[in-house]
């Protein structure tokens, strides 16, 4: 796709149901059961194994791997270690959240560790995570992006050029999640303008994006899969949209996963990719 063609969106869900991967998900007992129901909704099969003495055996037998620093313990800082080091070493591609850098040291230094040693496909976090990690001032509270740190007119420059920049050197793709999620392969800038403010108010909706960016992974380069997971999700999250209240929104989302049209996909989805003097800070 990248931002050239819409009609890899219903192509790669396809793929994903016909080719039913197992995405092994070291993920957070916050969202772990959304993110088991994401995958097996797209057709991929979750396995959310995390004890150190099996992840590498587990791991070794996935199509990818996604692991989450939320909710961070020392056992899975182990076992995210080993079974990024075993997917870099058989191929096998791997998605890292760093949820929480903004905000905690220790999540900070074992993300840079980690990208160091196992060479993460793509890199998932919001903006002020992304920002963190290239060494950049942010406005973040707790796991939040602040305010100032989503992207405007005034704002897109510089978080595009961290983006690029932190791609650069970690050779992997960056997805930069928010009101309008950031996608960035070192070179090119793409947008993509899906979603709705009810996603920001049901937790674990970043952790759930991330696990499907993974699966993608199975069918998809880096960039492509970072993209389609951002706009597939955002459409969802459109066609989920509802006034009844959040249980509601969180069953609707699911459907939505499981059930959206190929062409309220193709219809709603927005992807810009932005010209170099834009990404420039």
């Amino acid at each position: 796709m990248t931002g050239k063609n819409k009609a890899l969106l219903p192509t790669a869900r396809q793929l994903l149901k016909e080719k039913a991967p197992l995405i092994h998900c070291i993920t957070n007992p916050i969202s772990i059961n959304d993110c088991a129901n994401a995958l097996l909704a797209v057709g991929a099969r979750p396995i959310m194994a995390e004890h150190p003495q099996e992840v590498e055996e587990i791991t070794a037998t996935a199509a990818a791997l996604a692991v989450n620093l939320g909710n961070i313990t020392d056992a899975r800082m182990e076992s995210m270690l080993l079974s990024g080091r075993k997917a870099r070493m058989l191929g096998i591609p791997r998605v890292i959240d760093v949820v929480g850098v903004s905000c905690s040291g220790l999540r900070r230094a074992y993300a840079r560790e980690w990208i160091r040693q196992c060479a993460p496909s793509v890199i998932k976090g919001n903006i002020a995570e992304i920002k963190t990690l290239c060494g950049s001032a942010v406005s973040s509270t707790g796991i939040d992006a602040g305010e100032a740190d989503q992207l405007s007119a005034d704002t897109l420059a510089g978080s595009a050029a961290a983006a690029r920049r932190l791609a650069r050197e970690s050779g992997a793709v960056i997805l930069a999640s928010g009101r309008t999620d950031l996608v960035t392969d070192g070179d090119t800038v793409w947008l993509a303008e899906n979603g709705c403010a009810q996603m920001a108010r049901l937790t674990g909706t970043g952790c759930m994006q991330g696990v499907l960016t993974a699966a993608f992974l199975t069918v998809l380069s880096p960039a492509d899969a970072a993209l389609t997971a951002a706009v597939f999700f955002g459409v969802c999250g459109e066609q989920a949209r509802t006034g009844q209240g959040m249980g509601a929104f969180h069953v609707r989302l699911l459907d939505a996963l499981d059930c959206l049209p190929e062409e309220e996909l193709q219809a709603r989805a927005q992807i810009t990719a932005l010209p170099l003097a834009r990404c420039i800070d």
